[in-house]
């Protein structure tokens, strides 16, 4: 599964058997995989501020999930060629420790490996500075998101507006990848060729009669040079001035006189323009030179799937890490950017979620500060709610009403304004890695 768990208890010696007890059940019932979350101590600052930090990191956790999703979804929407790639192309890059930097990343690995980036988030800075270093990466990534995804969705606007034109029937389609140059007598003073819609049915009847709809009307002038299911596209070549005398004469035939003057100028613009907008949406995505291979590594007690960017069993001899990274620069602006920077959401996605474990369990579990932090991973949707109640069980002790109204949702919380489901006797945040779901 790619949903987590993160909880807390007390770091006391009652607290840490019980999170013994929680792991020997677990384990023996096939619940979940857990590992410990390392979390660095902060400047914790007055309880107060730690109050207002915790309603500020709810709505920050919020913000950047939506903000990994929307990403994940523009990934996509630019790989639309080649979804079937798009996980490969959502990792945390440079996550993890020093030697991993060149590394590809899963998510998955990622939280189960979580080490706090000390060079960017310094611990001994104040939480509220953490915060807002957070707070304002993530608003900068969304403002660039926002304005290369509007650039992109413009040029895919107008390339299917272009496509559509050459979509259609005869009556509405684009005529400049159908005609010729050699379909039309051009350059006459006195000769004009027009397009002349057919149904099938009344070819035979076009045939016989278009030299006598009109007068002036070129013998053996008609040919045709293109036809759908419904009719065919021929052409007539006559005297301009009795242009519209034809017209009305072919309207009751039922021939359908399509309006269209051969310009060379404006059919070469048009193909030039369809020829362009495709290019610049392919140089969008353009799939790296070197194929993405899964290969993989081992933590102790957890796989962990790394892909080095040259060789998916070891980086080549001799190799810088700069010529490891260059060797992506096959993909497209776009798509480069989306990974990159969807790779620094998530990471700091993550970041945010062990503040918030820091902030309500200190709040929580009081001064001096001693908590243990616990990821788990259920094995299934179905052990769930059996892993709930394991945790209610082992951890009863920390708060019995809220123990109590986990089983009967009729009790309420006194002094406690959050719906029962997201209050537990221990700190609890959920994480789900389902992002494209």
């Amino acid at each position: 599964m790619s949903e987590f768990w993160l909880i807390s208890a007390p770091g006391d010696k009652e607290n840490l058997q019980a999170l013994e007890r929680m792991n020997t059940v677990t384990s023996k019932s096939n619940l979940s995989y857990n590992t410990k979350f390392s979390i660095p101590d902060f400047k914790v600052g007055t309880l107060d501020s730690l109050v207002g930090l915790s309603d500020e990191l709810g709505k920050l956790d919020t913000f950047a999930e939506s903000l990994i999703k929307r990403m994940a979804q523009s990934v996509v929407e630019v790989m639309e060629d080649s979804k079937g790639k798009v996980p490969e192309n959502l990792l945390a890059n440079g996550g993890l420790k020093e030697k991993l930097k060149c590394l590809k990343i899963d998510l998955t690995s990622f939280v189960t490996h979580f080490e706090w980036d000390m060079a960017k988030y310094p611990a001994k800075q104040p939480l509220v500075s953490v915060v807002d270093t957070l707070a304002k990466q993530l608003a900068q990534i969304e403002t660039d998101l926002k304005s290369r995804t509007a650039a992109y969705n413009t040029l895919k606007t107008n390339l299917e507006n272009l496509e559509k034109k050459s979509m259609g029937n005869l009556f509405t389609r684009t005529l400049s990848d159908i005609v010729s140059k050699e379909d039309f007598v051009l350059d006459s003073e006195y000769l004009v060729t027009l397009l002349v819609i057919v149904p099938k049915p009344s070819y035979a009847q076009w045939q016989k009669t278009y030299e006598s709809l009109s007068d002036m009307v070129v013998p053996r002038s008609t040919k045709l040079i293109a036809e759908d299911n419904e009719g065919g596209l021929f052409t007539v070549t006559l005297f301009r001035k009795v242009i519209d005398d034809f017209k009305t004469k072919a309207k009751e035939n039922k021939f359908t006189v399509r309006e269209f003057y051969y310009d060379e100028k404006e059919i070469k613009r048009e193909r030039e323009e369809l020829s362009r907008l495709l290019s610049d949406k392919k140089q969008q995505y353009q799939t790296s030179c070197v194929a993405l291979k899964k290969g993989s590594s081992t933590f102790p007690d957890h796989k962990v799937q790394v892909t080095p960017l040259g060789n998916p069993d070891r980086p080549a001899a001799g190799q810088t890490d700069r010529e490891r990274e260059s060797e992506g620069e096959g993909e497209g602006p776009l798509l480069r950017w989306l990974k990159v920077n969807f790779s620094e959401a998530f990471i700091a996605w993550i970041h945010i979620k062990a503040l918030r474990v820091f902030v309500e369990s200190v709040l929580r579990y009081g001064l001096p500060v001693n908590f243990q932090a616990v990821l788990l991973q259920p094995h299934k949707k179905s052990s769930t709610k059996r892993l709930r109640e394991v945790l209610n069980s082992v951890f009863r002790h920390l708060d019995q009403v809220a123990a109590a109204s986990v089983l009967d949702a009729s009790v309420d919380i006194p002094g406690l304004q959050l719906g029962n489901q997201d209050y537990f006797p221990y700190v609890y945040f959920h994480i789900d890695l389902s992002l494209l779901d």
